[in-house]
């Protein structure tokens, strides 16, 4: 190969197979949220395939400040990152949050299908919705455990478009996961091949990427997001482990280190050193 690097080849997969009921019940949690938000001109029902909506929060630091569309956990909902969001605008960065199906204000019922072809969807109405208001900041995408899948879709699928990616307690792997949420794998006959092919897709992601663990995940070990960070072929990448934290208290744990490690990627195109 002329002492290159081969460009990795694209994975095919068969994502109906993990539509199936058994999958999606133990898969997502939707939840729904209630009340009115006080914002109306910053709450968004953005459009998908089949007539449903997809529920979105947009968080303004300035029309020429780059913007993190930001894909919540299971369980999670967008009206979570409320307190949030304003961490991120005080250090200079719009934040885009969006629901799933069936999540906070959307309709419909969430599939793995549609997480991935919507998260498309959201990414190119948030595009549109940015250019239409002038916003000429840098657009970046972020994924938090569920929604490390939307974000590596979007940024292997818009390359040209994406300028880094931001993975917080991401998955490496389906069937590991799969297993723990307790899905028998005899049953669905799956192999890691025909699942979320999430190494494969971020060997393809040339923009500089950031990942960030908690040392003491017991859902998703730190070795998954270890694993994401060393198929990563991009020049430009770092690996925050933070100490003690697990799954859901990485913020709380690591406040200072998780936002200044966000912003350098987002302010400056890299993530700082690399691991």
């Amino acid at each position: 190969m002329n002492g290159q690097k081969e460009k990795p080849q694209k994975a095919t997969n068969n994502l109906e197979m993990l539509d199936r009921p058994e999958v999606l019940t133990l898969l997502f949690h939707p939840r729904r949220e209630y009340g009115r938000f006080s914002r109306d001109d910053a709450d968004l029902l953005i459009p998908v395939s089949g007539g449903d909506r997809i529920g979105a929060r947009y968080f303004l630091a300035g029309t020429e400040a780059p913007t993190i569309l930001f894909f919540h956990g299971n369980g999670e909902i967008i009206a979570d990152y409320d307190d949030l969001a304003p961490h991120f605008v005080a250090r200079g960065m719009n934040f885009f949050a969006a629901d799933y199906r069936g999540y906070g204000r959307s309709t419909g019922m969430p599939t793995v299908t549609a997480l991935l072809k919507d998260a498309i969807d959201i990414w190119d109405f948030m595009v549109r919705y940015l250019d239409d208001r002038g916003c000429g900041g840098d657009r970046f995408v972020m994924g938090r455990s569920l929604g490390s899948a939307p974000a590596l879709e979007i940024a292997a699928e818009r390359q040209k478009e994406v300028r880094g990616l931001i993975l917080e307690s991401a998955f490496a792997y389906t069937i590991p996961l799969l297993r723990f949420l307790g899905v028998p794998k005899e049953i669905l006959g799956l192999v890691e091949e025909a699942g979320l092919s999430h190494i494969e897709k971020i060997m393809r992601v040339a923009a500089p990427i950031l990942v960030i663990h908690g040392e003491s995940d017991r859902i998703i070990p730190y070795t998954d997001g270890r694993a994401l960070y060393e198929a990563s072929a991009s020049v430009s990448k770092d690996f925050l482990l933070i100490a003690g934290a697990g799954h859901n208290d990485l913020f709380l744990r690591g406040f200072q280190e998780y936002l200044d490690a966000v912003e350098r990627l987002v302010k400056q195109g890299r993530p700082g050193r690399q691991a």
